[in-house]
Order: C-alpha cells, then structure tokens, then sequence
C-alpha cells in the first residue's frame, strides 16, 4: 500500500515504478474493478459491463497499451507494459468520487454541477499523475511529454466518439432539455467539450510525434555512429 499512496500523491520515484511487483498490480486492478462498479452503481442507463466493473477493468488496459506503444519509439530506457499498466491501475482510486450518490441529497441542479466538479478533480489529478509518470520513468523531456499524454488521450475520446460508445455525447449533440435531465447532464456537456477539443488536437499531436519520432531516429543512429 505504501507505493498505492506514494503514487497518488506524487512522491513516487523512478526506481519505485522499475519494482512494481505483481502484488502493486493487483491491488490496482482490484481498486480498478471496484472503483468501475462504484462509478455507475446508480446510473439509471447503465450496461451491465458497467455495472460490473468491466468497463474500467478493460480501459486500463486498453490505455496501456496506447501510452506503451505510442511512447515506445521514443523511449530512453526500461520501457515495460507490466509497469505502465501497474500504474495506470494505481491511478484508479481518486475516481471513488463517482461513486458518491450526490443526487441523493442534493438538487438536481447542484448534482450537476458536483459530478462535472468530480470530473474535472479526478481528470486533472490522473493525466497530472501520468505526467509525472512519463518525466520519472520514461524520461521523457517536455515535448516528449505532453505529445505522450495527450495523443493517446485524444486517440481514445476520438474512437469513442467514432464507435459512438458513450451515447450521451450524441444525447448533447441533439440538445437536452433542462425539464428532462438527470444528474449527469453537466457531466456530459462537459464530456463533448472534452471531445471537440480532443478531435481538434489531435492533427497537431500526430504531426508533433511523427517529429519527435524522427528525431529519436537521428539520436540513436549518432549514438550508434559514435
């Protein structure tokens, strides 16, 4: 546990995530499975892949995967899917706030500004997180780094939207009344800003890796050359 809170609260150092154990890791993904069963427990429209806890059990994975790959390419050294999902599953446990039933007693109105309030509190805090992540142990520079954070971000929201999984971004599209709502509305809106702008940057991101890839490319072959 001691590693669990030394990631979450940004002391963590590079040796830390190199001696992720098997024991980390299933402490993450059980705080994922939980945390993803907590999250829609009372969501009125629901699968029931989200009820169980699949959905964010899949995601991290899936993450993962896209930051392992994408940084790949451009790393410097120990450069593991083991560590990274490790990681990403720790980072789990601030989403318990999507768990707390605010509708429950509070106005709809200040329901909805709480859950876009969770959101942005839990957002800010994980991509802050792999932030850090990708300085300590990737050791990446800061170009490197918010190329690394953000393209695989954006790539995710991206398909999502395409493959029309989160209903409730085309919910915002064709307009929600405010005599129809739910708790969740504010929470939406703000899940389509975080799309318009993801589908914005990500041109500008894939043209800054296809760089930053080339030039890892020159920097290994003078290595090599010297």
């Amino acid at each position: 546990m001691q590693k669990l809170w030394s990631v979450l609260s940004f002391t963590f150092t590079r040796n830390d995530c190199l001696t992720f154990s098997r024991r980390e890791f299933f402490i993450g993904l059980t705080i994922t499975w939980l945390v993803g069963i907590g999250r829609y427990w009372d969501h009125p429209n629901a699968e029931w892949g989200q009820y169980l806890g699949l959905g964010s059990v899949i995601y991290i994975f899936l993450l993962s995967f896209f930051i392992w790959i994408i940084v790949y390419p451009i790393r410097k050294q120990h450069w593991h899917y083991f560590q990274i999902v490790t990681f990403i599953s720790l980072v789990s446990l601030p989403a318990i706030l999507y768990a707390i039933p605010v509708e429950r007693f509070m106005s709809l109105e200040a329901a909805r500004k709480t859950n876009v309030w969770f959101l942005q509190i839990v957002a800010l805090w994980r991509v802050a997180l792999l932030i850090v992540f990708l300085k300590r142990y990737a050791q990446l520079n800061i170009a490197e780094t918010i190329v690394a954070t953000l393209l695989p971000l954006t790539l995710i929201v991206a398909s999502l939207t395409v493959l029309n999984l989160e209903h409730a971004v085309f919910d915002i599209m064709a307009g929600i009344r405010e005599d129809s709502g739910t708790p969740y509305d504010r929470a939406y809106y703000f899940l389509f800003a975080l799309t318009t702008a993801s589908i914005s940057l990500l041109p500008f991101l894939v043209v800054s890796y296809v760089f930053l890839i080339y030039r890892a490319y020159r920097i290994r072959k003078a290595i090599k050359k010297t």
